[in-house]
């Protein structure tokens, strides 16, 4: 599989069997998570065999179950420390599905369980990546049309609408899908809407774009 097939088959899953990720899919993302915090200076980390996050109300209230292993998205506070995570937490994401596993990006639905993880001075969690081998695939998204997504000055390119096609694809929070597109002499403009986690779910679909238009000859304006 490859990361334009992970990113067609990857859906949420919230229910998760027993099964122990094995030593191998482990290193190689422990080696994701290391490669994603030298790149950006954030302090992601993954907890393994830990079920008291999930194993409260909260998290029966998101209807999760059999949750032990996930990814802490720890960073710097600031201003962009949501679409950072958004970012790199979606690559990872990515990889696993690539490893074989399941995931599913997790805002507000767990308990914090501060010796699970370490969190810096100035530092704070912004969110959790449950992983595991899910009970099922989970289904598919709805997605919103594309032209209410997207904004294009003039044809648009063929790069562009692939990148398109690729962020329609991204998770976003209660898939509300606020964020729009714009495309104006080789530029690429993204912004996010007003609602709760749509900056890192910004940074998701940045992630998406980028993949999807293999193209590297624009920018993001």
């Amino acid at each position: 599989m490859d990361v334009y097939e992970a990113m067609r088959e990857r859906h949420s899953v919230r229910r998760y069997k027993q099964d122990p990720v094995p030593a191998d899919v482990v290193k190689a993302l422990q080696d994701g998570i290391g490669e994603c915090n030298k790149e950006s200076g954030l302090n992601f980390q993954l907890v393994l065999n830990e079920p008291r996050a999930f194993g409260g109300m909260m998290a029966r209230y998101g209807k999760f179950s059999g949750v032990s292993d996930y990814i802490a998205l720890v960073g710097r506070k600031g201003e962009l420390l949501d679409e950072l995570c958004g970012y790199y937490g979606e690559r990872l994401v990515l990889k696993a599905q690539m490893l074989g596993l399941n995931s599913c990006w997790v805002g507000l639905t767990y308990k914090k369980v501060p010796s699970a993880f370490s969190v810096g001075r100035g530092e704070k969690l912004a969110a959790v990546i449950a992983l595991g081998y899910g009970v099922d695939n989970g289904v598919a998204h709805k997605s919103r049309p594309m032209d209410e997504l997207m904004s294009v000055k003039g044809p648009a390119p063929e790069w562009f609408l692939r990148g398109m096609e690729a962020a329609m694809l991204a998770p976003t929070a209660m898939n509300q899908q606020k964020f729009r597109i714009s495309y104006e002499d080789g530029r690429v403009k993204a912004v996010a809407g007003r609602g709760f986690y749509t900056k890192m779910d910004l940074g998701i679909v940045k992630y998406h774009f980028e993949v999807g238009s293999r193209d590297s000859s624009w920018t993001w304006a």
